[in-house]
């Protein structure tokens, strides 16, 4: 059986960042604790070797996401090193 989350991480990120959030809850924004733990259990299951297709493409998103987030955390950081 396949599980759907209500929100995909793409979704989550898009939602937050369409709230014209600030540098700093740019830097502090973590993803909803649902999809926190779907990351969790798709790596779980990555090491394991029991991924499914579509739970491969799912893991591959949350990489990108993931990294998307990364350097925008990246350079709000760095603005907010350039104000003080």
């Amino acid at each position: 059986m396949s599980y759907a989350p209500e929100q995909t991480v793409s979704d989550a990120m898009t939602d937050f960042l369409s709230s014209a959030p600030s540098l700093s809850e740019i830097v502090a924004y973590r993803l909803p604790s649902e999809l926190q733990q779907r990351a969790h259990l798709l790596l779980d299951k990555n090491r394991e070797g029991s991924l499914s297709d579509i739970e491969r493409v799912e893991m591959e998103e949350f990489r990108q996401v993931d990294h998307f987030m990364t350097l925008i955390k990246a350079k709000a950081r760095l603005k907010l090193k350039d104000q003080l």
